[in-house]
C-alpha cells in the first residue's frame, strides 16, 4: 500500500511490527520490500486484479508481508481462523473462490483435510518463491481489499466483499478517519495488539498503525501478565482488548497488577462484545479513564463510540453514531420511544452485501436504507445507545422477551463470578426457560447464591431456573460467546 511505501521512504529502520514472542522485527523498508515480492510472486502465479487468496496463518511476520503484497497485486485477501474445522474452512474458500491458500507449517494436517482445490502453499515455500521474483517495477494495478468472513457464532460464516480500490485512488485513506480523532493515532503510537489477526479488529488496526507510522507489538496469543510486562517494555501507548481478557487481566495477583510501569498507556480500545458494567468499572479504577469503547461490525454500516468519562456517567452505554444516525425499530418497522428495546438501525452508513447470499443482504436493510446488524438495543432521553443482545440470543418465555446480556450483567456483579453466559432452554410449560452457566473466581461459588443474587435484581421470569458450574465458557478469539455451542451442549445433556 502506498502509506507503507511512504513510510519506508521516511523512516525505512523503524519498526513497523514486533512480534513478542519471538523478538521478530519487521522494518518499515523490510516489510515494503517483502510485500513487493509478495506482490511479484502472486502477479507471476497468474492472479489477476480481484481474485482472492487465503491465509490460514498464526501471529508472524508472514501475515503482514502476505497481506500487504496480496492488496498490492489487486488481490482480496480472506484470512481464515487457526481453530476453524476442515469443513469450515473448506466452506470458506469455496464460498470466496480463494485462488490459492498459504498456510502455516503447523496446520499442514488441516490443510492436508482440505479439497485438492485451490493450491495449497506453505509459508517456507511461499517466502522462497518470492525470494526467487526479480525486482521489477509493479504494474499499476487497483488495490486489493481484506475479503473477510463473519465469526460464524450462530452459523457458518459469511464473506463481506467490498470493491477494490482504484489505482488513482491509492493514497486516499482506506477508512473514514474519525477513529482517528477519537483514539489518537499518530506516528508516534506504539499499538499492542494481543489478538489473533485473522479477526476484523487487530487485522485492521494493526495496519491502521502501521500505515500511520506508528509501530504494532503483535502477540501470538493473549497471556494477561506479557501484556503488563510489554506495555512497560515497548511503552505502549494504544492497545485493543475484548471483556474476556479484562476478566483475566484483573484475575491477576495483585503484585503482578501493580509490578509494571503502565504510564504510557493512553488508550485502551474495547469492543466485539458487552463489557460488563463491574468488570470496565473496575479496569478504569485500574487503568485511569483510558477505556475508549466501539459497537461496530464487519459489515462497516455504522460505529458507535463512547471514552471513560461519558461512560460513568451513562455506565452500561456503548456511545452514539460517530456519524449519521441511530433508530431503534420494533418488528414491524416502527420508531420505539427512549427506554424501550427493539432492533438496531443505522442510518448514512456505507453499504455492504453478504457474499453469495443475496436474501441475507436484503434483510439487513429496511425501505428507507438503513442498515442492522439484527442487534437489539435501546436509546436513552440523550442519543446513547444500550445493547441487549441479538435476536437470535432472546429467550421468548411464556410470552415474555427475556434478555440474556440483562441476566449476565446481573450475575456478574457477584464477587464469586468470573464469567457468565445464559441460554434458552426448551420449556413444556413456558417454551424456554433462562438458565445460567457460571465460570467461579478462585475459592468457587454456590449455585443458589447465584440464583438468590439474581433474584434480588430480577423479575420473576428472568431469575434463571438453574445455574451451572463450569470450568470456561466457548468464547471466540475475539471474546465472542459462542451461545449455539452452548445451546448443543445442554441439548446433548
Amino acid at each position: 500500500m502506498p502509506h507503507l511505501k511512504r513510510w519506508a521512504e521516511r523512516r525505512p529502520s523503524k519498526p513497523a511490527a514486533i512480534f513478542a514472542d519471538t523478538s521478530e522485527t519487521l522494518s518499515f523498508a523490510a516489510l515494503d520490500s517483502l510485500a513487493d515480492a509478495a506482490a511479484r510472486w502472486f502477479i507471476a502465479a497468474g492472479l489477476q486484479p480481484g481474485d482472492g487468496i487465503a491465509l490460514l496463518l498464526e501471529n508472524e511476520p508472514a501475515f503482514l508481508i502476505l497481506t500487504y503484497g496480496a492488496k498490492r497485486a489487486g488481490l482480496m485477501v480472506t484470512p481464515l481462523s487457526i481453530h476453524l474445522r476442515a469443513n469450515e474452512v473448506a466452506h470458506v474458500l469455496r464460498d470466496s473462490g480463494a485462488k490459492l491458500l498459504i498456510h502455516a507449517p503447523r496446520l499442514d494436517a488441516l490443510a492436508a483435510e482440505l479439497p485438492a482445490e485451490p493450491p495449497r502453499v506453505s509459508v517456507p515455500d511461499a517466502m522462497a518463491a518470492m525470494a526467487a521474483t526479480d525486482d521489477a517495477p509493479l504494474p499499476e494495478r487497483p488495490i486489493g481489499r481484506e475479503f473477510l468472513y463473519s465469526s460464524g457464532t450462530t452459523g457458518l460464516p459469511k464473506g463481506i466483499r467490498r470493491p477494490l480500490i482504484a489505482y488513482e485512488n491509492r493514497h486516499a485513506p482506506e477508512f473514514d478517519m474519525t477513529w482517528k480523532a477519537f483514539y489518537g493515532f499518530d506516528e508516534n503510537t506504539v499499538y499492542l495488539s494481543p489478538a489473533p489477526l485473522y479477526h476484523a479488529a487487530p487485522n485492521r488496526y494493526v495496519q491502521r498503525t502501521i500505515d500511520g507510522g506508528g509501530t504494532a507489538v503483535i502477540t501470538r496469543k493473549f497471556d494477561a501478565a506479557q501484556c503488563l510486562a510489554l506495555i512497560a517494555q515497548h511503552r505502549i501507548t494504544h492497545s485493543q482488548w475484548v471483556p474476556t481478557m479484562f476478566v483475566r487481566l484483573l484475575a491477576l495477583p495483585e503484585d503482578v497488577r501493580r509490578a509494571h510501569d503502565l504510564s504510557s498507556h493512553a488508550c485502551a480500545i474495547h469492543a466485539a462484545a458487552p463489557c460488563p458494567i463491574p468488570v470496565k468499572r473496575a479496569m478504569i479504577d485500574w487503568w485511569g479513564p483510558i477505556l475508549r469503547e466501539y459497537y461496530a461490525g464487519s459489515e462497516g454500516i455504522g460505529t458507535c463510540f463512547i471514552d471513560s468519562q461519558t461512560w460513568l456517567q451513562k455506565p452500561g452505554s456503548v456511545g452514539r453514531p460517530a456519524y449519521g444516525a441511530v433508530h431503534i425499530l420494533d418488528d414491524d418497522g416502527a420508531p420505539l420511544p427512549a427506554g424501550e428495546i427493539g432492533r438496531i438501525w443505522f442510518e448514512g452508513g456505507g453499504r455492504f452485501s453478504y457474499h453469495n447470499d443475496a436474501a441475507k443482504t436484503e434483510e439487513a436493510y429496511n425501505d428507507k436504507g438503513w442498515a442492522t446488524l439484527h442487534d437489539l438495543g435501546h436509546l436513552d432521553d440523550d442519543g446513547f445507545l444500550f445493547l441487549s443482545d441479538r435476536r437470535a440470543d432472546l429467550i421468548l418465555s411464556g410470552g415474555v422477551n427475556i434478555y440474556p446480556a440483562e441476566i449476565e450483567t446481573a450475575i456478574a456483579t457477584h464477587p464469586d463470578v468470573a464469567d457468565v453466559a445464559v441460554v434458552g432452554v426448551a420449556d413444556a410449560e413456558f417454551g424456554e426457560r433462562p438458565v445460567a452457566l457460571v465460570v467461579p473466581r478462585v475459592g468457587g461459588v454456590d449455585a443458589a447464591a447465584i440464583i438468590a443474587h439474581a433474584r434480588a435484581r430480577l423479575a420473576g421470569p428472568k431469575v434463571p431456573v438453574r445455574v451451572d458450574v463450569v470450568a470456561e465458557l466457548p468464547r471466540s478469539e475475539a471474546g465472542k460467546l459462542l451461545r449455539r455451542i452452548i445451546k448443543e451442549r445442554l441439548r446433548a445433556t
